[in-house]
């Protein structure tokens, strides 16, 4: 018998990320799944209000929380594993073991120094495609979901599926594949092969949710439910479609608000940069020039 974990949901609204805790009620062993930190650009501020919520949660349920598990290096939000890390001695932040492809093409367009390394060392577990490990009495199975970057991990804990960007509710649809090195193709063969066969009753948990048409919040749908509706990649889309409606909607979108200082901390390992003489730390952000008329 497939066991159903507990879930609890937090919600980022000024990112539109959900952060998940699952546990077992009965043993408590749980882990948390792409948590939040607070930024805000205007003043460049850090603060940690959704952590601590998720951390009240934790304490109040008397959980042990044993890993963050990260879906992918983030692109529209920091990353809290850090902060979790020195809350919860022994806790392990992971990742898919393809972060080092994330690693190595940032690398080159933040143009960080060679002390960078991009072996995924940040990391304190790197996670095999398809592999199955225990975190207590939990079983995950990671099933790969890349695409929307090359890094990119569905977590299958029971009888739920967390997707984090490959798939959102069904009235949204996927993804974005725009980003270096995404990849729309291989994004179809991860939902199609890898979660598209699940059991229909396999409840499905987003990463996201940007309520479209002003709906109200919504996290949770099925396999079943997302292979009947989704509006961008059901069980009847063909993949030369797929591709050819993700390059062209890619093609509209503006980057994330957030995209060069979440992915700088992100491939991190949601290590902030290191302080400098002065104390303080600084986030890198190139400039991207496109006119000659711009003074030098």
């Amino acid at each position: 018998m497939t066991m159903t974990p507990s879930i609890r949901t937090f919600y980022d609204d000024a990112t539109h990320t959900l952060t998940y805790v699952v546990y077992d009620p009965e043993t408590l062993d749980a882990v948390v799944v792409d948590p939040v930190l607070d930024y805000d650009p205007i003043g460049s501020k850090v603060s940690d209000e959704s952590f601590q919520k998720v951390v009240d949660f934790v304490r109040a349920e008397r959980l042990t929380l044993h890993y963050v598990l990260e879906t992918h290096a983030h692109a529209d939000h920091l990353s809290a594993s850090q902060l979790f890390r020195d809350e919860f001695p022994g806790l392990k932040v992971a990742i898919s073991e393809r972060i080092t492809q994330v690693q190595k093409v940032f690398k080159g367009i933040y143009n960080l120094p060679d002390t960078f390394v991009t072996g995924g060392e940040q990391f304190d577990r790197l996670i095999k495609d398809f592999e199955v490990f225990h975190v207590g009495s939990l079983t995950v199975k990671a099933l790969p979901t890349p695409g929307h970057t090359p890094a990119c991990l569905s977590y299958l804990m029971g009888d739920a599926v967390f997707t984090g960007d490959a798939l959102f509710m069904p009235d949204h649809g996927t993804g974005r594949c725009d980003f270096p090195a995404g990849d729309a193709r291989a994004m179809y063969k991860g939902v199609t092969e890898n979660l598209y066969t699940l059991p229909d009753s396999v409840k499905t948990y987003t990463g996201h949710d940007y309520q479209p048409g002003g709906r109200e919040l919504r996290w949770e749908s099925s396999i079943g439910e997302q292979k009947a509706l989704n509006v961008q990649l059901n069980a009847a889309t063909t993949e030369d479609a797929f591709v050819r409606f993700r390059e062209q909607r890619d093609a509209t979108l503006a980057a994330p608000t957030l995209i060069y200082q979440s992915i700088l901390v992100n491939i991190e390992a949601g290590h902030l940069p290191r302080q400098e003489s002065n104390g303080k730390r600084y986030l890198k952000i190139p400039l991207n020039i496109r006119t000659d008329r711009i003074a030098h």
